[in-house]
């Protein structure tokens, strides 16, 4: 018999209330059905967290003051009930010891940009996925958004343009009020 399907499981770190971002990520999580939102450390703000967890139906204890006690707490679940990956979407000053945090927990990441502030991070960020073999994303761009579908269409068609930069573009008529 095969083994049950189930949704991945998300939790994430930042995008409570007052944040843009995590609206997006949530959104574009849910684009094919396959993806729900388990747990979270929502904001900095131990108590915002927690009231963005409930805005978004989580059970209490699945909405965390830090992201420390998050992983720290997810690590302690059974396989089958804790979060599959962690995506985060705070402020970047906070990007690289949030994953560093998940990767020490054993969960996968998937990071906005950028990754770290510096150099030495990077390369402590990357030393760590070596040693546990975890996975690590990091999104730079926008392909879910209907615009950038949009323009990538029209690039395929031959409707772009070279400009007089030099760069590939939609002309701004087309990219206002395409055909």
């Amino acid at each position: 018999m095969s083994a049950a399907k189930r949704k991945i499981r998300m939790g994430m770190v930042g995008g409570g209330r007052g944040a843009f971002i995590g609206g997006v990520h949530r959104m574009a999580a849910a684009l094919d059905g396959q993806i729900e939102l388990v747990c979270g450390a929502f904001s900095s703000d131990p108590q915002r967290s927690r009231d963005s967890g409930a805005d978004f139906f989580l059970p209490p204890e699945r909405c965390y003051g830090t992201f420390e006690e998050m992983m720290k707490s997810e690590a302690a679940l059974p396989l089958g009930e804790r979060m599959d990956f962690v995506a985060i979407v705070t402020p970047n000053h906070v990007h690289f010891p949030a994953a560093k945090a998940a990767l020490e927990h054993g969960f996968p990441v998937l990071s906005d940009k950028p990754a770290t502030f510096n150099l030495a991070e990077a390369k402590e960020l990357g030393a760590l996925v070596a040693k546990t073999g975890l996975l690590y994303g990091l999104t730079h761009n926008y392909t879910g958004y209907p615009l950038v579908k949009e323009a990538r269409d029209m690039v395929r068609a031959g409707q772009a343009r070279k400009n007089p930069q030099g760069r590939r573009g939609i002309p701004a008529r087309l990219a206002l009020h395409p055909p």
